[in-house]
Formats: structure tokens, C-alpha cells, sequence
């Protein structure tokens, strides 16, 4: 199996070469096809697996095939439990993006926020971003969800051990029901299943 293989353009296949990987890893060969298909995906994943090309390149690929407007509304947004993996899945969007016409900026807390608002201004078509500084962006304006296609949850399980569950159901609660949901995480205890079941009601 390539990558080839899994139905990425050559775009993307350039910076993946690029990047000196050659053959997809379990769960971006799982994950791929589906997240190109248009499906909700629920997986298992740890960090260091591959899941960040798992669900950056299938995403990318669906963002780069789609007109958009010219003001380049939000249509994918990423949410990590800490600002080290949002900088890290971010560096992951813009390499994988190289070749590719996609606008795309990364969010979190302990830095101002007025660069950040400029930055979305501009037009991002995909959004990295940890829970805390978005909600405080959407409460300032500076942020919409109303045209996100693509909702990834990056290491869920985290995200809801560090006490994001409240806004995580505050994000969600503002953005289209019709819309493709990626859910990422290393355990799979109770509170990840309810909150896969609420969000996801289509894959249960």
C-alpha cells in the first residue's frame, strides 16, 4: 500500500515525499479512505502513530477540491488539548499544505490574542486551536463556525481529563449539524464514548 494508493492527489503526495515518508503507517491507512469518503471517523490512536498525516492530508485534499469563497470562511478546525500539540499538528497542516492554496493559522492561549484576531481576519481555511483561547475568540467575534465542514478532535481523551468538557460542548454547540466529525483518542473510557454518541449520533 502507498500513499498514492489511499486517493491523495499529487499535490499532496509531493510534500509527503517530501517529508521522507513512503508508505502510510496502520492508521493512516485505515482512516484515510474513510475521511475521504465523506465519514465520521472514530479512532484509537497514539501520538507518534501517524494520526496527524491521518486526518491533515484527507482534510487538506477535501479543502483544496472545494470552491470557497473569496473571503475564505473557516471550514475545518482542529482542537488539541495543549498549545506544544497545536503548534505541532500546525507545523504538520503547512508542510502538507505546501503545494496547495490553503490558508490555514494555529490558536492558543499565553500569547496576545490581537494577532491572532488580525490573522483570522485575513481568510484561514483550517484552524488549529486549543478550546480555551477559541471560545474566547468566538465570544470576541473574531472567529465563526457557521461554515465549518470538518470538526477533528485531536487526543479527545486529554482534551476531556484536562477539564475542556464544557467547552468542548460550548464549540459544538455553535456549529452546523451537517458536517463531518473526527474524533482521535489514545483511551476509550466512558466519557469518550458519550461524547463520541452525542456528537457523531450518526455512526452509532
Amino acid at each position: 500500500m502507498s500513499f498514492k494508493d489511499l486517493g491523495l492527489t499529487d499535490a499532496l503526495l509531493k510534500a509527503v515525499t517530501e517529508k521522507g515518508y513512503t508508505t502510510p503507517s496502520p492508521i493512516q491507512e485505515k482512516a484515510i479512505p474513510h475521511i475521504l469518503a465523506g465519514k465520521d471517523v472514530l479512532a484509537s490512536a497514539q501520538t507518534g502513530t501517524g494520526k496527524t498525516a491521518g486526518f491533515t492530508l484527507p482534510v487538506l485534499q477535501y479543502l483544496s477540491e472545494t470552491k470557497h469563497p473569496k473571503y475564505r470562511p473557516l471550514r475545518a478546525l482542529v482542537l488539541t488539548p495543549t498549545r506544544e500539540l497545536a503548534a505541532q499538528v500546525y507545523d504538520n497542516v503547512r508542510e502538507y499544505s505546501s503545494y496547495l492554496n490553503i490558508h490555514s493559522a494555529v490558536v492558543f492561549g499565553g500569547v496576545k490574542a490581537a494577532s491572532q484576531i488580525a490573522t483570522l481576519k485575513r481568510g484561514v481555511d483550517i484552524l488549529v486551536a486549543t478550546p480555551g483561547r477559541l471560545l474566547d475568540l468566538h465570544d470576541q467575534k473574531a472567529v465563526s463556525f457557521k461554515r465549518i465542514d470538518v470538526l477533528i478532535l485531536d487526543e479527545a481523551d486529554r482534551m476531556l481529563d484536562m477539564g475542556f468538557q464544557q467547552a468542548l460542548d460550548d464549540i459544538i454547540s455553535y456549529m452546523p449539524e451537517q458536517r463531518q466529525t473526527l474524533l482521535f483518542s489514545a483511551t476509550y473510557p466512558v466519557k469518550i464514548e458519550k461524547i463520541a454518541q452525542r456528537i457523531m449520533p450518526v455512526s452509532y
